[in-house]
């Protein structure tokens, strides 16, 4: 009997949903072969199920649904990005994907207007420069975040990108992970200052350091079953010590146990996050030692801060007399042009790279000190920024309605016109984080957010209009907890002067060098709540 018929879940038929018992029937890595050999002949060659097993080749159906066009995602493990790799990205988006270029909060790059006929070639050209979009969605290991500082950071205990590299070849099209019970999020970063956001990912390495046989030995604690979506989960931190060189056969085992045991009756219950809170850390260390071995429990939390991935602004790198400037690139959109320029930027006055980072922006590492002026007077520079006004600077936002089938709200060109008004408008010292979502999943990641906007619907007597939730107080490191949301939806217009009144208390009230969330917590809720009542009052 092989293998795949002795999986634990097969055993329960009768409870699997839909998509689980056609997982049993394919794997879903096979719809790559399929689509590089009938894609060319059109939409209609592919069945209802092979569209599902799309996300495993990092393709969804591009809205509205059935028109034959693909939204793409591609992963960038870790930020890391050639200009080689970027200039590819930049032509297939110019033939393909009318010349849009996404960078998502977890530092992949997405296309748009993908054709069915297209796909074929899309898929040769990233192989070509060794760049990949299988994987990028489905229930699999998705891509691979970190620290897009890796190897260059100040801040950094080790340079994670050789174990990057080397867990990203462990899952990339691996069948023993190509049937998890949900999609699946890996972040690694050795960054102080937690750039990896491992509360909020299914597995996460963080830094740390333990006295082993006498000599202080750098490694990594582990973190399991963080997600947000609807139902949001902080990550927990496991009694566990990890050397740089077991992290993958951790991952391993933490990703078995997943597939194993994790829920596959319900897809809305089968994140890891669900298992993780059932079993509580213990058990779930107990299994997971059952699988890999006895391993040294925790040493010392190195991280001491969360900067929430801002990296914007020229800053010194480790190796003397070098930098890197951290570029903003508006809800983290850019064309194919800017990025062939920024491929250019990067051999000029870099070392031929650039890095993606998981606030939708984009940096220039490893620029000398003599050639900085040259590259701050660069035109592009005056359009992706690297030294953004308050609010635009701080705004993170979801594909939205425009292209996602699960958006019911307009989200980038709607984060942008708030973040531009708020920085006309309020005069404010201390960034805020804006993060704005068309729908309950999470894209945009607006429970981390320090003012988070949820899409939503308002019945008006003119019918329905766009509206939002707004949650307040979200922050990740050594104080994470998710924002919560306040009573009163509002409507899409009066969103960003209900922000402006919130910020006007916060900065009538703050205490000094209080942040935002810091502010909320203080205060409490309910006077957030209170201000939002006062405001919603005085407009109806």
């Amino acid at each position: 009997m092989s293998e795949q018929l002795t999986r634990p879940w097969e055993k329960q038929r009768d409870k699997l949903n839909k998509l689980e018992l056609l997982k049993l029937e394919r794997d879903g890595l096979e719809i790559i072969e399929k689509i590089k050999q009938v894609a060319r002949q059109g939409y209609t060659a592919f069945s209802e199920d092979d569209l599902t097993f799309f996300k495993w080749a990092g393709i969804y159906e591009q809205r509205p649904k059935g028109n034959g066009l693909f939204m793409m995602r591609v992963r960038i493990p870790s930020g890391v990005l050639s200009s080689e790799q970027a200039r590819t990205l930049a032509a297939i988006s110019r033939d393909y994907g009318r010349d849009l270029v996404d960078v998502t909060t977890r530092q992949a790059v997405q296309f748009h207007w993908l054709c069915t006929e297209c796909l074929p070639d899309v898929f040769d050209r990233l192989e070509s420069v060794g760049l990949f979009s299988y994987q990028a969605c489905g229930d699999v290991p998705r891509t691979i975040v970190g620290n897009p500082l890796a190897g260059i950071d100040p801040h950094e205990l080790i340079d994670t990108r050789p174990i990057v590299e080397e867990l990203e070849r462990h899952f990339l099209l691996n069948p023993e992970y190509s049937n998890l019970p949900r999609k699946y999020k890996t972040s690694i970063s050795a960054n102080i200052y937690n750039t990896g956001h491992a509360e909020i990912n299914d597995l996460a390495f963080t830094p740390a350091s333990k006295e082993i046989d006498g000599e202080e030995v750098i490694g990594f604690h582990v973190w399991v079953g963080g997600g947000l979506s609807a139902k949001p989960y902080l990550a927990r931190q496991l009694d566990l010590f990890v050397r740089p060189e077991e992290v993958v056969k951790v991952a391993s085992g933490v990703t078995r146990i997943f597939r194993d045991y994790g829920y596959r009756e319900k897809r809305h219950h089968a994140r890891l996050k669900f298992l993780v809170a059932d079993w509580g850390a213990e058990k779930f260390l107990a299994k997971l030692l059952e699988l890999i071995g006895p391993m040294p429990g925790r040493g010392t939390d190195r991280t001491v801060g969360w900067n929430a991935g801002y990296f914007t602004g020229v800053h010194k790198q480790k190796q003397p007399g070098l930098n890197y400037v951290g570029l903003l690139l508006p809800v983290g959109r850019m064309t194919a042009d800017d990025l062939d320029e920024l491929a250019r930027l990067a051999d000029q006055y870099g070392n031929g790279e650039l890095r993606t980072c998981n606030s939708q922006n984009i940096l220039i590492p490893n620029v000398p000190d003599e050639k900085l002026d040259a590259l701050l007077a660069e035109p592009l520079l005056s359009k992706l920024t690297p030294f953004p006004r308050t609010f635009i600077g701080h705004a993170v936002s979801c594909t939205g309605i425009e292209y996602c089938n699960l958006a019911i709200v307009e989200t980038k060109a709607r984060m942008l016109s708030i973040a531009h008004w708020l920085d006309e408008n309020v005069e404010l010292d201390t960034p805020i984080r804006l993060h704005i979502n068309g729908c309950p999943n999470s894209c945009g990641q607006q429970q981390i957010a320090d003012i988070g906007l949820q899409g939503a619907k308002v019945k008006t007597e003119n019918g329905m209009i766009d509206a939002f939730d707004i949650h307040v107080g979200g922050s990740l490191g050594p104080d994470a907890a998710f924002n919560k949301r306040l009573k009163g939806r509002v409507p899409a217009e009066r969103v960003a002067p209900v922000i402006a009144h919130l910020i006007e208390y916060y900065k009538a009230n703050r205490e000094p060098k209080e942040k935002f969330h810091q502010f909320v917590r203080r205060v409490g809720h309910d006077a957030l709540q209170n201000q939002l009542d006062q405001i919603l009052a005085t407009t109806a």
